[in-house]
């Protein structure tokens, strides 16, 4: 099995909420900044329960925020 491709959204949820920085978002579900850039970037995947409370922040449903491609080509 290769391996998965979890797309997201965080970028324009927080441009979106008052051009929101990574750091306040961080600061604001219990991450550091480094960990909140590799989720964006997805070169991290976050906790189900760090998924939720990214999506609380913006007030929306978690798969607005992210979503499950399934396997990721070449790999």
């Amino acid at each position: 099995m290769g391996k998965t491709s979890i797309r997201n959204n965080i970028r324009r949820l927080r441009f979106e909420a008052k051009e929101m920085t990574q750091a306040e978002l961080a600061e604001k579900v219990g991450v550091t900044r480094q960990t909140l850039n590799a989720i964006e970037a997805a070169k991290y995947s976050p906790t189900l329960e760090l998924a939720f409370r990214i999506a609380k922040v913006f007030g929306v449903p978690l798969d607005e925020v992210f979503q499950y491609g399934g396997e990721a080509k070449g790999a």
